[in-house]
């Protein structure tokens, strides 16, 4: 994920994405048997924010690619459609602005499942297991929220995250960066002390022998969520149920662990 994130307002990228999408008058039918009112005619259309290494980023050729986005082209084939990808800022996603304007048809963003989400989106059956971390100094380990309360340590979070909710609700109040790329470069210029992120972004982080030898993760925090897909609170069931089939069905012929093992590098806990 080194894309670098626009800096437009919020409003200005809602309406490029919209005029992107254009919006489609026609339903889709397709020859796996699906009939649907997708944003553009004949695609899946799925808002994502870049980067977010290792479930949504662009490679070398510049292609968005990922775990999240494997997944999304088997739900585009389930359906029988193209995936393509609007690439906005995560705020409009999670509140579910991005799906009831007409940006996509669908969300797949690392996004966590919450009871707040679900007031304004509808959610795919969860897809995989969150768990949190530290990333701090090699030297001065972090491995709990009451270290960085306890040590009055500048704590760095994802803005828009279940991270920055973790770090509120146990009183701190944390630097939050629009990205993944821009929390880790504030790491290691020195603007913050530790990071909290999701356990496989900081492994990734991690790959690069330059960030491992001045950083390690620490002090995991399983809580309990899942991430989901997600789509606009009135989705179309039938839209809703053939992502849901998708999932189902890799998981089932076991391409999940091959898709999983891909992107993480190791194999799913209990498969």
């Amino acid at each position: 994920m080194n894309a670098p994130v626009r800096k437009s307002s919020l409003a200005a990228v809602a309406v490029l994405a919209l005029a992107a999408c254009g919006g489609s008058t026609e339903p889709t039918t397709t020859d796996k048997g699906y009939t649907l009112d997708l944003v553009q005619h004949g695609k899946l259309t799925v808002c994502t924010h870049l980067p977010y290494v290792p479930f949504e980023f662009r490679d070398d050729d510049d292609n968005v690619v990922g775990f999240d986005m494997d997944l999304m082209d088997r739900a585009a084939e389930e359906i029988g459609v193209e995936r393509t990808i609007v690439d906005i800022k995560f705020d409009p996603i999670k509140s579910g602005a991005a799906m009831a304007g007409g940006t996509c048809d669908i969300a797949a963003a690392g996004m966590t499942i919450t009871e707040e989400r679900e007031k304004n989106l509808t959610f795919s059956d969860p897809y995989f297991d969150e768990v949190l971390a530290f990333m701090s100094p090699v030297d001065a380990p972090i491995t709990s929220i009451d270290q960085v309360k306890d040590q009055d340590l500048t704590l760095g979070v994802q803005v828009g995250t279940t991270n920055l909710d973790y770090a509120l609700d146990n009183g701190v109040d944390p630097t939050q960066f629009d990205d993944s790329g821009k929390l880790l470069q504030a790491l290691r210029s020195g603007t913050i002390d530790v990071i909290l992120q999701d356990v496989p972004v900081i492994n990734e982080w991690l790959r690069d022998d330059a960030v491992s030898a001045e950083f390690a993760m620490d002090g995991e925090v399983d809580t309990g969520a899942q991430y989901g897909f997600a789509f606009k609170k009135d989705a179309e069931r039938e839209l809703v149920d053939a992502v849901n089939k998708s999932l189902a069905d890799v998981r089932e012929s076991g391409e999940y662990d091959e898709i999983y093992e891909k992107w993480f590098g190791t194999e799913p806990a209990g498969s």
